[in-house]
Formats: C-alpha cells, sequence, structure tokens
C-alpha cells in the first residue's frame, strides 16, 4: 500500500490551534445586545466577519459596516487580553517542524487578528499564512486553502486540512485536502476522507500521514510485438517500470507471454487475456474482467486492491489499427464526415468494453485506440473519445495539460518520423494512447515516457526505448472505500 507522501499540514487558527471560538462567540454576543443560541451557529462560527455583519445588519437594521468594525475592536480586545493555544497545539506543530514538513495558517479572521495569534504562537512555527484580506472569497469557499496550497507549492491532495467548524471543514475539501476535524462548539460528523477526533492531544505526524488518500501510479504501454524489434527488449521494459515507479501497467502487444515474463521478473500480479492483452499490477489482482479469450483487439481487465477494502478496476483496450484517421486526414484528405465514418469499428469496440467496464465504482481505461482525441482535434469529433466521455471517463493527460498546443502529448510515435511507405512523407504525430478515469480518482500528475532519444526505423534495434508508442504515466490519489 503507498499513500501519498505528506506535502503540508494546514491549520485553522480560531478554535483549532486557539481557544478564540468562545472569545468570537462572547463578542458577537456583546454587538448583537443578546444571548446567542444554537441557531445562530451557522452565521457566527468559522464565518468571516463580514458575513456576521451583515446577518447582524439584517436583524437590527444597523449598518453593516459599523457593526463589523464594533465586531473587529470586541474580538480584537479579547484577544490582546489573553488566548489559550487548544490542548496538543503546540506540540503537534513542533513534531511537524521537526519531521520538515512546512505548515500553513488559513484561517477567516483578518490579518490583524491573525498577526495578533500569530505573535503568540510564534510566527516561524508557520511557512505561510492566509486571512479573510488575502484571497477575494473566504471559507466556505476553498480560496484560502487554495492559496496556501500555491503559496507552499504543493498538491492540495497531498495536504491535511486541520479544522474545528463546518464551515472550515467545507473550505478544505473543495479545495480537495483531507480533513482531521477537532470540533469546538459544534459537532461535525464523520465523512469520506474526513477524520473526527475531540482534541489534538495524542496526534501525531505518522497518523496525519494516514489521513491521506493511496497513490496509484498507472501506465499505458504498447509492447509493439512484445518488445521483439529491440534488442534486450525484456531488460529495457523491465528498466522502465521500475525507474517510473508505476503501481499498474495496461499493456497491448503482449506477444503471448510478456505480461507473465514481465510480472514474474517484478514479484508482481498479473492479468492475462488473449494472445495480445495484459495487466501487471504491484497491488493484488482480485479479478479478472471481461472475456479471457479476447482477440488480438479489443478489452481486458482486472480488479485491483490498492488497500484493504479499497478497490480499483483496470483495464486495458487494443482497438483496430486500420483504417487510421490520422493517415486520411493528412494523406487522403478526407472530411469530418468521412473520417468519423471510418471509425465505426473502433467505435463499436470500445463501446464493447465500456458495456463491459459497467458504471459503477473508481475505474482506470488505459490503451492504445489508434485513434486521436476529440480534445486534441476540435474540428473532428472523433467517435472514441467522444464515447468514453459519454460513458463518464475523463482524459487524465489533458486534464494535468489542458492546452494541446502547448503539451500536445504525442504517443505516436517515437520512432516513425517518416511514413513507412518510403516516399518521404512525415507520419502524422497523434495522441493515440490514454489513460482514461472516472469513480472519485484524483488526477495528480499525468505524462508521457519515452526513455532515451530513439532512432527513427527502422534502425531501431539498439534503442533503449523498446517500442513505437510512448507510454502514458498519470499519477492517481484513490480515496479510502
Amino acid at each position: 500500500m503507498t499513500r501519498l507522501p505528506l506535502q503540508a499540514v494546514l491549520f485553522d487558527m480560531d478554535g483549532t490551534l486557539v481557544d478564540t471560538e468562545r472569545l468570537w462567540w462572547e463578542a458577537v454576543e456583546q454587538v448583537a445586545g443578546r444571548a446567542l443560541t444554537e441557531a445562530d451557529r451557522p452565521d457566527v462560527l468559522g464565518r468571516p466577519v463580514e458575513h456576521t455583519a451583515d446577518w447582524l445588519a439584517a436583524a437590527t437594521g444597523t449598518p453593516a459596516a459599523a457593526l463589523a468594525r464594533e465586531l473587529h475592536r470586541e474580538f480584537a480586545d479579547r484577544v490582546r487580553a489573553g488566548i489559550a493555544p487548544r490542548p496538543g497545539a503546540l506540540r503537534l506543530l513542533d513534531a511537524l517542524a521537526r519531521a520538515d514538513v512546512p505548515t500553513a495558517l488559513v484561517t477567516a479572521s483578518p490579518r490583524s487578528v491573525a498577526d495578533t495569534v500569530l505573535a503568540a504562537l510564534g510566527a516561524s512555527r508557520f511557512a505561510v499564512s492566509v486571512t479573510a484580506d488575502d484571497t477575494a472569497f473566504t471559507k466556505p469557499a476553498p480560496d484560502p486553502y487554495l492559496a496556501a496550497c500555491r503559496a507552499l507549492g504543493v498538491d492540495p491532495a497531498a495536504c491535511v486540512a486541520v479544522e474545528d467548524t463546518e464551515t472550515g471543514v467545507a473550505s478544505a475539501e473543495a479545495a480537495g485536502c483531507a480533513v482531521l476535524a477537532v470540533p469546538s462548539l459544534a459537532p461535525i460528523a464523520p465523512a469520506p476522507g474526513r477524520t473526527v477526533l475531540s482534541s489534538l492531544e495524542g496526534v501525531t505526524v505518522t497518523g496525519l500521514r494516514s489521513l491521506l488518500p493511496h497513490r496509484l501510479r498507472v501506465m499505458t504501454w504498447n509492447l509493439w510485438y512484445g518488445g521483439t524489434k529491440v534488442r534486450d527488449h525484456r531488460a529495457k521494459q523491465l528498466k522502465v517500470i521500475t525507474e517510473t515507479d508505476v503501481d499498474v501497467v495496461g499493456l497491448q502487444e503482449t506477444y503471448g507471454t510478456a505480461a507473465e515474463e514481465l510480472a514474474d521478473a517484478l514479484g508482481w500480479h498479473v492479468h492475462r487475456a488473449g494472445e495480445n492483452l495484459g495487466i501487471i499490477s504491484r497491488h493484488p489482482i482480485t479479478a479478472g474482467l471481461g472475456d479471457p479469450d479476447v482477440g488480438f483487439y479489443g478489452a481486458a481487465g482486472a480488479r485491483v486492491r490498492v488497500a484493504e477494502g479499497t478497490e480499483v478496476d483496470v483495464w486495458t483496450a487494443h482497438l483496430d489499427c486500420a483504417p487510421y484517421g490520422p493517415y486520411e486526414a493528412a494523406f487522403d484528405g478526407l472530411s469530418a464526415p468521412a473520417l468519423i465514418a471510418h471509425e465505426a469499428g473502433r467505435l463499436a469496440r470500445i463501446e464493447d468494453a465500456l458495456h463491459r467496464i459497467g458504471t459503477t465504482g473508481p475505474a482506470v481505461l488505459t490503451g492504445d485506440f489508434n485513434s486521436p482525441s476529440h480534445l486534441d482535434r476540435p474540428d473532428v469529433a472523433w467517435p472514441v473519445t467522444t464515447a468514453a466521455e459519454a460513458a463518464g471517463f475523463a482524459d487524465s493527460y489533458r486534464e494535468a495539460h489542458p492546452d494541446p498546443a502547448r503539451d500536445p502529448g504525442h504517443t505516436w510515435s517515437p520512432v516513425h518520423t517518416d511514413h513507412e511507405d518510403g516516399g518521404g512523407r512525415p507520419e502524422p504525430q497523434d495522441r493515440i494512447d490514454f489513460v482514461l478515469h472516472r469513480g472519485g480518482l484524483t488526477v495528480l500528475d499525468s505524462r508521457t515516457v519515452v526513455a532515451g532519444t530513439p532512432r527513427p526505423w527502422p534502425d531501431v534495434a539498439d534503442n533503449d526505448w523498446p517500442s513505437d508508442h510512448a507510454a502514458v504515466v498519470t499519477t492517481f490519489a484513490v480515496p479510502d472505500c
């Protein structure tokens, strides 16, 4: 089991690190001129001063600006009179510092109040602080946590946010953080990706790391006749898999036994289907999916246990190579309707695969589709990728690299620069290998992979890269089921 590395811990301030929620509650009572009740909590706790001022203004008729100034003054006076760190807060901050895990303060309070609290806690404990004055929208919007992550240069999915109110929890979860909730005045219910404790006492760095989602790094790779066009192909394949640190590989063109041989050499699990398709995984494979006797073209899947109680279905697909749309567009000048019509065979295969995959649970669909994407070439509604999108699958590479002009992500072909017919025409370069996903998986990174600088066809025997396709590697965050 591999969890994402803990990149940072992001702390709310009021009620989480310091016992200011009661001070704020008392300040609002003073300005409101009455005792607050349970019904008032949604407009008081975890809210910026401006929200509470607007709420009071609607009830009292007093101008909101004047109420906001009075709330600021009453609260600041109470903070200066003395604040107490919450139990376990300073010990946890010190433990994170010893572990070299950066921390941020993320609060809906104004900068003036935050700086007073920072001075009391020790401003050096935090690499970054984000207040209500620093973003256009504050909690429950995700903006404050996203701003803290940008300032730290970290991925929200690899961070734990520590909060004490439902408003703060909503902000952190909307930003994509794992959440440790330590309620101060109002209860917070547990939920997926959220842990609720009564106190920070006893919380450890190891415990925070355990709250992060699992990492699943998936590769799609057409092995090109099993790799046999290149000398020492099996050793070169193993080197690529090891150096990319992938967890699961969807293989095409396995040439019979490549999947089993690779899995055996790595000590991994394997599912083989037909003569051409295979899935290898460092995690246990609990079930084979699809037709085990699939032909050269088609799709096969395996259920992978990422962690106890957490499984992801990973599929590999290889679609027919002819007729090939990029050739027909570049060499024959076919119109968009004609190109789409010629995709009927591949469309039928992907629709069959999508039917077999079903509609429930997290799933990854890898493969050599032998078709461009409608996300790269919007002038043609390429049916294969359009059908996958309609079935709920997102394109991980395009999520990570939304601009196809800047990041084309070509996978065909690192060794074919000129067309094989010998006429000297440039080979159309395209993105035809994909890692698609659905069902709660979060893309952290996606990239194409080619080892070395491959010599072009036909002088490929000594290439370090034993394929005519680039591979695609996507790293996902997988929440506990």
